[in-house]
């Protein structure tokens, strides 16, 4: 196995997803198994817990339920992240849950995911909880999609059978203006067409799964990002031999910062020029996104934790009102009126749920307008009042700076995943008035 550099840009976040026994943590184990990135002793757990179960063959499903209630159940329930690599490229694997209940923890998995490989049982084809996970991952803006048709094996290795369900689904995609889409047929129980090509399928000319995975395009190579800081940290030692040292730490969620650059500071819209940057206590000309380094600036502004670092001729708009489509993850609902606490990178604001203008209908695409409420798994759009401006991105712009988490002030609960902007062709619902009788801004 060759060494890769050390670099982010080797690496594939990816997710999976699918209804409840379409075969993801069997796929994952395989593809875990037959890439050789599972050691001796988790193969012969996995092998002794199968045997014990009266299985002849280890079932590799086991390979990434990790939770006993997982095992025992033979459901996935929590998000199971695995990491792995190949001579090609890193990966960062999320397996997340298939029930409509756990929809939210897709939500989570997939969030950060380069690529989705979502599952359908051949012989079922395209189902609602297919469709749920393709609507959330085009919200999300995955990238790319991998749609797996897994169990060709019970559909005779037959190609019509796999080209209807590839027509279909593609038209599907289609409708939501979603991401780019690969369909593969697969037999995970047996390993076809998920590291090795399958004897099985020979109409098939197209890569396996860990083929497509190792050389699909990087979003990050795909298009220059615009530069953000989110400030972490304000370091001043003010030590004999550091007086007057005043630098900005935090990691770049977009784009890259040089020496020399003209940067504007948010909310409060001041200017410099950045005389140094420091990573891994060496200074460094150029620094990128993801890398995690402190900025020295020429002027000595006021600036703290929360505040964003931007390129001077290209800083984001602040604002009070914000718009975005999100995905309620809470037990307890999210209503009109809600006051919550609003996490923007590394800010957090008081904010005000001031409409609920409409609800996603996953079946059809539809919007259910002003539903008054979010319930858990719901999508939907929201509109918020912020106690102070938010330098935001859209996140059709910025999946980073364009993304926060609505929390509930209370107890610390994370409530709902927002993405601002719109990200289905909703209709601009009538303002709604807000009950903010109070709120102190």
């Amino acid at each position: 196995m060759s060494v890769l550099s050390d670099t982010a840009a080797d690496t594939l976040r990816f997710a999976t997803a699918g209804s409840v026994d379409d075969g993801k943590s069997t796929l994952v184990g395989r593809l875990l198994h037959d890439s050789k990135s599972v050691l001796a002793d988790q193969l012969e757990a996995v092998a002794h817990a199968s045997r014990n179960r009266g299985q002849a063959a280890p079932d590799l499903a086991l390979l990434t339920d990790g939770l006993r209630a997982e095992r025992e159940q033979g459901i996935t329930i929590d998000v199971a992240y695995r990491y792995f690599a190949t001579p090609r490229r890193r990966f960062i694997l999320a397996d997340t849950p298939g029930h409509v209940q756990y929809t939210r923890n897709m939500v989570t998995g997939a969030s950060t995911a380069e690529l989705t490989i979502i599952l359908v049982d051949a012989r079922n084809g395209v189902v609602e909880q297919t469709r749920r996970h393709t609507a959330i991952a085009a919200l999300l803006r995955v990238p790319q999609i991998v749609l797996a048709v897994n169990k060709m094996d019970l559909v005779g290795y037959q190609e019509p059978a796999f080209a209807a369900i590839a027509e279909q689904y593609t038209a599907y995609v289609k409708e939501l203006g979603g991401p780019e889409v690969t369909v593969i047929p697969i037999c995970a129980l047996a390993g076809d067409n998920v590291v090795d090509s399958s004897a099985h399928m020979d109409w098939y000319s197209g890569p396996t799964v860990l083929e497509h995975l190792e050389t699909v395009p990087l979003s990050d190579h795909l298009a220059p990002l615009t530069a953000r800081l989110p400030v972490q940290y304000v370091i001043r030692p003010q030590s004999p031999g550091h007086p007057d040292y005043r630098g900005y730490a935090g990691r770049i969620a977009e784009g890259t910062f040089r020496t020399g650059q003209q940067v504007r500071v948010l909310p409060s819209g001041r200017t410099s020029t950045i005389t140094a940057i420091e990573r891994l206590g060496r200074p460094v000309e150029t620094a990128w996104a993801l890398q995690s380094v402190t900025v020295l600036l020429h002027d000595d502004l006021d600036i703290s934790r929360g505040d964003l670092i931007v390129p001077a001729a290209d800083a984001p708009a602040t604002t009070r009102e914000v718009t975005a489509t999100v995905c309620h993850v809470a037990d307890q609902p999210l209503t009109t009126g809600h006051r919550v606490l609003l996490k923007h990178g590394t800010r957090t604001v008081k904010a005000l749920v001031t409409d609920i203008p409409s609800r996603l209908t996953l079946e059809d695409l539809s919007p259910y307008p002003h539903p008054g409420q979010l319930v858990a798994n719901d999508i939907g759009q929201v509109r918020l009042r912020t106690a102070e401006p938010l330098p935001l991105d859209t996140y059709a712009h910025s999946r980073r700076t364009g993304s926060f988490i609505l929390i509930d002030p209370a107890d610390g609960t994370t409530l709902t995943a927002g993405m601002v902007g719109e990200s289905f062709a909703l209709p601009d619902p009538a303002a709604h008035a807000a009950k903010d009788e109070g709120w102190d801004f």
